[in-house]
């Protein structure tokens, strides 16, 4: 138990890894979906220009 939120936030000694692991966590936990968005985002780019190329295709070849 704390008597203190000081002491709370020192962690008993430990407050540098306690919270720098929390912080990284937190980091990764809002930047992962960011990164899945713009992952998927690029994907359905991708494939719209290849859909785009193949209609092209098909048009110019007949």
């Amino acid at each position: 138990m704390w008597n203190s939120s000081a002491e709370f936030f020192a962690m008993g000694g430990y407050a540098l890894y306690v919270w720098c692991s929390f912080g990284a966590c937190a980091l990764v936990f809002l930047l992962e979906p960011l990164a899945v968005r713009t992952r998927h985002r690029a994907i359905v780019r991708r494939l719209q220009r290849e859909v785009l190329a193949e209609q092209f295709d098909q048009k110019g070849g007949k």
